[in-house]
């Protein structure tokens, strides 16, 4: 399940939203209706991180050891799906 809150739950509600966090799920803050930004633990952050370091020195052997290209749309449409759908439920 997605973490909706106000950002002004991470003033008022801190607790609850490190508990969230430490739990591994990440919370998309908005404010005024809007998103805003995402609070995540550190931990979940470097596995993110890592994790995208290591796809994309994969994706760049890949890429000099073929001929075949990808488009644009291709390669992010590929993305989304991989994450499934998070991106989309999470209105970015």
């Amino acid at each position: 399940m997605i973490n909706i809150r106000p950002v002004t739950d991470l003033q008022n509600k801190f607790t609850e939203i490190e508990t969230i966090v430490n739990d591994g799920q990440p919370v998309f803050l908005t404010k005024n209706g809007y998103g805003s930004m995402v609070a995540m633990s550190i931990g979940y952050y470097s596995l993110l991180a890592n994790d995208t370091e290591r796809k994309l020195i994969e994706a760049s052997e890949e890429a000099a050891s073929s001929d075949v290209r990808l488009t644009h749309e291709e390669v992010f449409g590929n993305i989304r799906w991989k994450c499934g759908g998070l991106f989309t439920a999470a209105g970015i």
